[in-house]
């Protein structure tokens, strides 16, 4: 063996287990960090959470530790991985990624304060009593996916005027996505659209609801905000791009990867503004009393190159109120 391979087989080692061991043999509180998504594909994420944890003093490595499980979209590993924090005797549980890690964090523990990323809505989750008055141990951010779904249709149909027939891309081991797919059947009925379901829950899945797809013969495609599918952008951008299809996801960086245009929360602030309340947990406040935090910055993404390989005109008015075009 090198000595470089023998280095990194060592750091990853010691990342793995003497970060809580040493943490919590000199008193630091430890935060477990359950997330639904994979760890390459979330470099920002993490870092924005780190950003916030660090507006409230806390520095990984230096006063408090950070203990990862990543699911890496396999929804059915979250109830084990959350297992695997509770028992470790986390501080505090960021349950990363959507409504799955939320649903996995509160089956695994009714007393660490939990926090949560993207839980879509909440209340209907029954993972809180309100937004204004959470209860229990759980709180978190909301993504508004669900409302957002309509405004993302219209910007698809703003973009691609001719289309009539779009189809919806969701994960049906995601619960949240329902609601999401309810609004977009009343979107799609006001512009005169005729929206098309077809899901994926597996890497195998994906490529047959593609050749669905194919088979659909849509003018368009709307690509769930989903972990599931971010932990597999690259494929789904490739295949999109690839069978020639006009889609709108839900975050910009399916944009950065190659897609035609997002609309959705910004995650990356979500992500800090989670790292903020879970710092206030560690200070002591309970997340009984934190108000669930609805987003306030939505982002419209445009990718021009892509639009072009398509044959698409962005006009000006779409380009204007964008937020980022790449070119």
């Amino acid at each position: 063996m090198q000595r470089r391979e023998f280095i990194t087989l060592l750091g990853g080692v010691a990342a793995v287990w003497p970060v809580t061991v040493l943490a919590q043999q000199s008193g630091l509180p430890v935060i477990g960090f359950l997330s639904s998504r994979s760890p390459g594909e979330s470099e920002a994420l993490v870092s924005a959470f780190h950003l916030g944890l660090g507006e409230t003093g806390y520095i990984a490595g230096k006063n408090v530790g950070v203990e990862y499980r990543w699911a890496e979209g396999n929804y059915d590993r979250l109830p084990v991985l959350a297992s695997e924090l509770v028992e470790l005797r986390v501080a505090a549980l960021l349950a990363a990624g959507g409504q799955p890690p939320a649903l996995a964090a509160e089956a695994a523990t009714s007393t660490i304060p939990i926090v949560f990323s993207g839980a879509g809505d909440p209340v209907a989750a029954g993972l809180v009593a309100s937004f204004n008055r959470p209860g229990g141990n759980l709180t978190g951010m909301s993504t508004l996916n669900w409302m957002l779904v309509a405004k993302g249709l219209g910007l698809l149909k703003e973009l691609v005027p001719a289309v009539k027939r779009v189809a919806y891309l969701s994960n049906p081991s995601n619960p949240s996505d329902a609601r999401t797919w309810k609004e977009a059947l009343e979107a799609a009925k006001k512009l005169e659209v005729k929206l098309e379901a077809i899901s994926a829950s597996t890497e195998e899945e994906i490529d047959a609801a593609f050749e669905e797809l194919l088979q659909l013969h849509v003018d368009g495609l709307i690509v769930a905000g989903e972990p599931f599918f971010d932990s597999r952008r690259l494929k789904i951008v490739n295949i999109v791009t690839r069978r020639r299809v006009p889609t709108i996801y839900f975050s910009r960086e399916n944009v950065v990867a190659g897609g035609l245009m997002s609309y959705g929360a910004n995650l990356a602030d979500s992500y800090r503004q989670a790292g903020i309340y879970v710092g206030r947990v560690l200070k002591g406040e309970k997340s009984s009393d934190l108000p669930v935090v609805q987003p306030t910055r939505f982002e419209l993404a445009i990718n021009l190159k892509t639009a072009r390989a398509l044959g698409l005109t962005v006009l000006p008015t779409l380009l204007t109120v964008a937020d980022e075009v790449i070119e």
